[in-house]
């Protein structure tokens, strides 16, 4: 054999193996990013839309928790704004925005609570 074909067999065989390992590269990647989409972004998603679910389904009455961590009473709702009654001063009502809103409780499951005691 001439130096020409061993030359021409080994470039064809890197050439290869570089398409190939560019393959694996891209493969990796995408794995890794529909990793991180399933691990992350994913339950974010989901947590936020149980969250504005429970939101658009709060009704005057409930008892809601707020994202500085009082508790208080929703005397009423307009599109964006609730207003929210703290402690046992009924003169303690603030208006917040809906997104401030980190838990709901509705009224009706505290009083079938009581009933079932």
């Amino acid at each position: 054999m001439n130096l020409l074909s061993i030359l021409g067999t080994s470039s064809a065989n890197a050439a290869g193996q570089g398409a190939s390992g560019i393959i694996m590269l891209i493969v990796w990647v995408v794995g890794l990013g529909a990793l991180m989409y399933f691990m992350m972004i994913r339950p974010q998603k989901k947590q936020q839309q149980e969250i504005n679910n429970m939101v658009s389904a709060m009704e005057v009455g409930d008892s809601v928790l707020t994202t500085a961590g009082f508790y208080g009473i929703v005397i009423d709702i307009n599109e964006e704004v609730v207003i929210v009654e703290f402690g046992n001063n009924k003169n303690c009502r603030i208006p917040m925005k809906k997104s401030a809103i980190l838990e709901v409780e509705k009224a009706s499951d505290g009083i079938e609570i009581e009933e079932k005691k």
